[in-house]
């Protein structure tokens, strides 16, 4: 009888997903397309190449495709309308280089459209029930680690060493003013270190373009050295629908955990699994400027999520870029990798 409810609540759902065409965005539409549930993507981009390169044909046939601009709230609200919404999974930002580069803009997109979504939603309360948004551990220093655990905790204070930062550290303030002044509900959840398909842009996208190398048996570097929590794309998703389904209320934030992991070894599975690819992958560049140890024991507060161990991570990605190299679809420069 539950997984009958379960099953019928589910198709209830209609999901709407901002930056759907980035890389957790691809997985999380993916995985509610793969489980028949109403998806909708929400981005000012138009090439769907990386739900392409993880969606099987008749999963990306169930997504429906919604172009829009996250800092504008009327194109939100016209999208959230027009399908019926009742879930929102808010990924739509820029990431450190772009906001590096032009910090307005990253902040119109960071902040505002942030604002947007909640302020849409808060204009809906008999629809939609809460929103569920990307943070990062990028908002902190490593000096934000407690002194006597080394491990950033929870409900640490942040110390913010870039714009990207910052901007992120709004969004958690932003959440917090509305779910106090408004009643609207918000799970933000804190990535690290993200790899796997569709992980081709940002400050920690060149372990995963490390593996598309050594698939195709090219030289790349890691520009960053020394240990970091990675966490699979897929699980990532995968946490975001399950916050989105859950019962809590408030407004929340919670750290993900993952797989603590050195460079050299990292570099050292993909040897395993491609022999010869070691030699061809180099590591340079200082440790990241955040903490190594996570805290992550708080966001049991959602239920059950996944953690696939890095050794598994690696192989399904070298698996997937395998099978993209073969079919002539593992294109160097839609992977980052310069010519």
């Amino acid at each position: 009888m539950e997984h009958s409810q379960e099953a019928t609540d589910r198709r209830d759902e209609r999901f709407l997903v901002t930056g759907a065409l980035g890389c957790i965005g691809a997985w999380t539409v993916r995985n509610l397309a793969a489980e028949g549930t109403h998806v909708v993507t929400f981005d000012q981009a138009t090439d769907p190449r990386r739900i392409r390169q993880i969606a099987t044909d008749e999963e990306f046939g169930r997504i429906v495709l919604e172009p829009g601009d996250i800092t504008e709230l009327a194109s939100v609200e016209r999208a959230l309308d027009k399908h019926g919404i009742t879930n929102i999974i808010h990924l739509a930002a820029l990431q450190v280089p772009f906001c590096r580069a032009d910090p307005p803009l990253g902040a119109r997109v960071n902040v505002l459209g942030t604002v947007n979504i909640f302020e849409a939603v808060r204009r809906r309360p008999e629809r939609i029930g809460k929103v569920v948004y990307t943070g990062s551990v990028g908002m902190f220093d490593a000096a934000d680690a407690d002194p006597g655990t080394n491990r950033l905790e929870n409900d640490a204070t942040a110390h913010p060493g870039n714009h990207y930062g910052v901007y992120k550290q709004a969004n958690e303030g932003t959440a917090r003013v509305y779910w106090a002044e408004n009643g609207v509900s918000s799970i933000g959840l804190r990535p690290m270190t993200v790899y796997g398909p569709g992980r081709d842009q940002g400050m920690t996208s060149s372990p995963t373009k490390a593996i598309v190398a050594a698939v195709l048996g090219r030289r790349a570097t890691i520009g960053f050295s020394g240990r970091t929590l990675f966490q699979y794309a897929d699980d990532v998703a995968r946490t975001l629908i399950v916050a989105s389904r859950s019962e809590l209320r408030g407004a929340h934030q919670f750290n993900l955990g993952g797989s603590l992991v050195d460079l050299r070894d990292f570099v050292a599975e993909i040897d395993a699994r491609i022999p010869g690819a070691g030699d061809l992958l180099t590591i340079e560049g200082a440790p990241l400027p955040f903490p190594e140890e996570i805290a992550a024991d708080a966001l049991a507060a959602i239920g059950p999520v996944p953690v696939t161990p890095i050794a598994d991570g690696i192989g399904r990605t070298i698996d997937l870029f395998t099978r993209l190299r073969d079919q002539g679809r593992l294109v160097p420069e839609q992977q980052g990798l310069t010519v």
